[in-house]
């Protein structure tokens, strides 16, 4: 590997290289559905063709050799000589998998370590037609190039092949590179050992100007347009040199890049271009054979028409629109959010001194500040936002694989993909989402024969889904499995020792749907490598928590199971309410709030030891929480009455006692600082509108600390 290349042509290649792998995990899991697709074989082939062509220009040997062997194994398919099947695309898949570790490598500066040789003769035995009756169809080798007659052979067809033309161009660069000789003294050969095949190993220049001619039709790529008749290049066939019109000859970088476009873009082929209305009269291989009558006048001709009359510019596409966007490190990003939120503080603060003047000017700009703010908040936190397909992405792959090695039929469905969050979210998301669907097809779905005698179909279904509700986004996993069984899961709780038979035999279905998130807990007997340890829900569970998320679970047996996960949009600015406890203020994220109401204290009931009360038929656990965070306040008598604010984690509700109710307000979140880092019940903290500082309750972490 060029370790010492030039750190931004690494960059490019590593981030370009890494969106086209990411791409390649999807497509190869939907070409498995679609084997038909002409448009996806052909996306699949040039995205291995483009990061070898990237890693070769870093000399990266090994990922050179891995992705030539699929790319072959894809030129193979997209001629319709192999039918893509499960065993192959194992193969392919395994392919990326080391393509991808190889990436990695090079992203942390290592020398990638090759494939496995087993993996690159099962890559070469795939790139072999299915048939082995028609041997002509093969690659040819590279020190074999294909000759005249070929070249019109594949021009009546419309396609050449990308590796041939790659090996004409090698040719030409060797031609130019071998000291340059003068033209007097190339070696070239007549047009009968052109169309016969000859034995140089190089191709000529009019060699490759009748492929052109073939491709794209006879003259279409001469410097003088007006001259299609006459040949751009005249083989002295008595004395075997080859004389040059000048410049004429030359086909322009313009030329050739849409040649390349034409070969390799947007899938489409040099038929595509025919059928697209590019005109381009029938080949006729036989010309190149049989010289003009008088190959001397018509050159002179040619000449002196050049002379008198300069070759007109080859007509050029219409120029590409500038670059429309910009990469930028996401730490430059944070720095404008950051800046972007004390804005917000500021505006709070100028907002609460504004009420309390009465000069209608100052109303009137605090107002402006406020509508320009607002849009600014909304313009910066639109740059950071993701569209979450760059996690679904990888569930199709994940699916598949789990499906295969647990003998299931699973079909991944997905829904709003295009739905935006923030960045942080994005990354934040990715693991706990793989868990809980690698969970839905090893827990929900069953197999097929089970399936099929409960009389559903023998595939099952995993829908993953991604909404905006508000500044909220909603996840959904559903699976149409067995669902769970309350009875189960009750008996599991007991044995695990989370409850006596008593309180198990209380829980509501609901509440024992949510036990599956308790650490250590599993349903499964077996432990296999996919799941039955009992860790990873806990996490889930925990993770979804830190985003200032919720998770819930519905499940009807027979039917299926479905968990709903909502999260806020972005991380670093959260609405929340501003309540007082004693003389200091707090903030509870909006997202746990459910309702307010003010309450007569006097009328609260005690069940199991614990102070409840009853709102609309409905208990409500209450809990003091002045007392376990203000100081001195576990010995003042309590009023009677306060206001109460029902708070909700999941499925489970409780009411929070509070002194006075502020508002709601937009706060930006502060980390703690070290010695209060850890706090029970604290996520973060804010300064208020009046410049005080007031702490941000992390709801769950408060209950499971004191409650």
């Amino acid at each position: 590997m060029a370790l010492d290349a030039d750190e931004e042509i690494l960059q490019d290649f590593l981030v370009e290289a890494g969106e086209i792998l990411e791409k390649l995990s999807e497509q190869l899991v939907d070409l498995e559905q679609h084997p038909d697709d002409s448009d996806l074989l052909n996306a699949i082939f040039r995205g291995f063709h483009t990061v070898k062509g990237g890693a070769g220009f870093l000399q990266l040997e090994a990922l050179v050799n891995c992705c030539h062997s699929a790319e072959n194994v894809f030129d193979i398919l997209r001629n319709h000589k192999r039918k893509v099947t499960p065993d192959l695309m194992d193969v392919v898949l395994e392919a990326l998998d080391n393509v991808n570790a190889m990436f990695e490598e090079v992203r942390n500066r290592e020398e990638p370590t090759p494939a496995p040789d087993e993996l690159i003769e099962a890559l070469d035995a795939l790139a072999k037609p299915e048939s082995e009756d028609a041997p002509a169809v093969e690659a040819p080798t590279p020190a074999q190039e294909p000759s005249s007659a070929d070249v019109g052979q594949q021009g009546d067809q419309g396609d050449i092949t990308d590796e041939e033309f790659e090996q004409l161009l090698d040719a030409l660069a060797d031609e130019k590179s071998d000291g340059q000789k003068p033209v007097g003294n190339e070696q070239v050969s007549t047009p009968a050992e052109s169309a016969g095949g000859s034995d140089s190993d190089e191709i000529t220049d009019d060699e490759f100007e009748a492929l052109l001619d073939q491709l794209h039709g006879k003259g279409q790529f001469a410097g003088a347009p007006a001259e299609d008749e006459a040949p751009k290049a005249d083989i002295d066939t008595s004395g075997g040199s080859e004389k040059s019109s000048g410049d004429a000859d030359l086909i322009s970088d313009d030329e050739f890049e849409n040649l390349l476009d034409e070969l390799h873009g947007k899938g489409a082929g040099p038929s595509a271009g025919a059928a697209a209305g590019e005109p381009k009269p029938a080949p006729a291989p036989s010309s190149k054979a049989e010289p003009a009558p008088e190959p001397k006048k018509a050159e002179a001709k040619a000449e002196s028409k050049a002379a008198s009359k300069p070759a007109p510019a080859p007509a050029r596409e219409a120029a590409p629109a500038g670059e429309t966007t910009v990469r930028v490190d996401t730490k430059r990003l944070d720095d404008i959010m950051n800046m972007v939120g004390e804005l917000v503080l500021v505006r709070n603060r100028l907002q609460r001194l504004g009420s309390e003047s009465e000069d209608e000017h100052m109303h009137k700009a605090v107002a402006n500040l406020d509508v320009v703010t607002t849009d600014l908040q909304a313009a910066v936190m639109q740059t950071r936002m993701q569209p979450i397909k760059k996690v679904f992405g990888r569930f199709p792959r994940v699916v598949r694989d789990l499906a295969r090695s647990l003998k299931k039929e699973v079909n991944l469905v997905m829904h709003g993909e295009e739905t935006d969050l923030d960045k942080n979210l994005v990354e934040a998301l990715a693991d706990p989402l793989v868990h809980l669907v690698r969970n839905s097809v090893d827990h929900g779905v069953e197999a097929p024969d089970v399936r099929e005698k409960a009389g559903k179909p023998r595939a099952g279904t995993v829908t993953l889904s991604a909404e905006q509700e508000g500044d909220h986004i909603l996840l959904s996993i559903v699976d149409d499995g067995a669902g769970m069984n309350p009875d189960v899961l009750r008996r599991k709780a007991v044995e695990k020792g989370l409850y006596d038979q008593d309180a198990a035999d209380r829980l509501t279905d609901n509440e024992c749907f949510n036990l599956i998130f308790a650490a250590g807990f599993s349903t499964k007997d077996q432990i296999s490598d996919v799941s039955g340890r009992g860790v990873g829900m806990d996490v889930v569970k925990t993770k979804i928590g830190q985003l200032n998320g919720q998770i819930n679970i519905m499940s009807e047996q027979g039917k299926g199971t479905s968990i709903i996960i909502k999260v806020p949009l972005t991380l670093a600015i959260m609405p929340t309410l501003m309540i007082m406890l004693g003389d200091q203020s707090f903030a509870l994220p909006l997202v746990n709030v459910v309702e307010i109401f003010h309450l007569d204290l006097t009328k609260t009931n005690i069940v199991d030891g614990k102070e409840c009360i009853v709102v609309r038929d409905k208990v409500f656990p209450l809990f003091h929480i002045k007392r376990w965070l203000v100081h001195g306040a576990a010995g003042q008598a309590e009023p009677e009455n306060a206001h109460v604010v029902i708070v909700a984690m999941g499925t489970k509700q409780v009411g929070f006692v509070v002194d006075q109710l502020i508002g709601q307000e937009e706060v930006v979140i502060k980390p703690l600082g070290r010695a209060l880092q850890g706090t029970p019940g604290m996520a973060g903290a804010t300064i208020t509108g009046d410049g005080r500082i007031a702490l941000i309750i992390d709801v769950p972490s408060l209950l499971q600390h004191y409650g």
